[in-house]
């Protein structure tokens, strides 16, 4: 098991500071190096400062939950799990709103999820623009990639509450606000192809099931954080999540390229690969395989036609 501790980065990049934005004093610090050799590949620690943020204090959280609730939708409300190693959806969910829900986090172990707070308050889609051209702008740049969805969300859990195993299918950036999270996380790399393969299939955006069992302890990464640490999160990456002794909140942003999404269709592809009892390879063995195989889970032409023609080109992986 890998005990993360957090370093201070000694690469950032700095932007001028506007007085008059809500956002003037929020960016990640994040080592140039770490973010160009391990981006997407393996999590790595950074610092920030969001927790200073107005929007981030308890009265305006307050205020979020009360306009989530007026809304009616775009948020998740579920109780503590178990255990890490709990199946995701069989844990109780529902019954509150976010306010009933914030106001009662003393009594009830609940978490609760505010999806996409850029679409309810305009400072959080300030935010949520500044910090991802933050990590591209360090990146150098999109290339070919184009964005396909980006958005954010805030965490909202009572003291030791667990949120069990599972994956995300994008690549994300998390960053502690307020209280005490425990943070058990796996590289991408850790997470068996036929899990993945079972996920892409459906074709839809949710969390990736897992089963704790399948996990080896040793290869996990822990992040202890505090308000003004954070750490990124790479695609597919297997993980699982403890509060402390008091409420904990946190912001994420994350998104999904056209690249990683063909990465999705490729494995979905595999899926049925495996179906006619073949042994495919994983994404970026075969680029010109992956390249057909992507093409024919677009749903350009009817999806089994499409399967059956690819698969005549692909025996040899067998």
């Amino acid at each position: 098991m890998h005990r993360s501790t957090m370093v201070r980065a000694s690469d950032e990049v700095e932007k001028p500071v506007d007085r008059n934005s809500s956002n003037s004093v929020a960016h990640m610090r994040i080592d140039t190096a770490s973010l160009l050799e391990n981006y997407d590949r393996v999590p790595f620690g950074f610092e920030h400062d969001l927790h200073t943020l107005p929007m981030f204090q308890p009265e305006a959280l307050e205020r979020l939950a009360r306009r989530f609730t007026d809304a009616g939708r775009g948020y998740f409300i579920a109780q503590s799990a178990p255990g890490p190693g709990t199946p995701f959806y069989s844990v109780p969910y529902g019954g509150f709103t976010p306010s009933h829900a914030l106001e009662n986090l003393d009594q009830f172990p609940l978490r609760i999820l505010l999806k996409r707070p850029e679409n309810v308050e305009p400072a959080f889609r300030e935010l949520l623009d500044t910090l991802f051209s933050q990590v591209t702008e360090m990146r150098g740049g999109l290339g070919n990639e184009q964005v396909m969805r980006l958005e954010s969300a805030v965490f909202i859990s009572a003291a030791a509450a667990t949120t069990p195993i599972h994956f995300d299918p994008e690549i994300a950036f998390f960053s502690q606000i307020e209280g005490l999270k425990e943070y058990h996380v796996y590289s991408p790399a850790d997470a068996r192809e036929q899990e993945l393969e079972r996920f892409y299939i459906r074709g839809v955006i949710d969390i990736g099931r897992l089963e704790m069992a399948q996990r080896d302890a040793t290869r996990e990464q822990v992040y202890h954080l505090q308000p003004g640490m954070g750490f990124h999160q790479p695609q597919n990456s297997p993980h699982w999540v403890r509060t402390a002794g008091a409420r904990s909140v946190s912001y994420s942003f994350v998104y999904q390229t056209d690249a990683t999404r063909r990465l999705g269709r490729i494995r979905a592809f595999n899926h049925y690969e495996r179906l006619f009892g073949m042994k495919p390879a994983p994404p970026g063995v075969h680029p010109w395989v992956d390249k057909a195989k992507a093409e024919a889970m677009q749903g350009v032409i009817p999806i089994r036609k499409a399967v059956g023609t690819v698969l005549s080109k692909v025996r040899r992986e067998a």
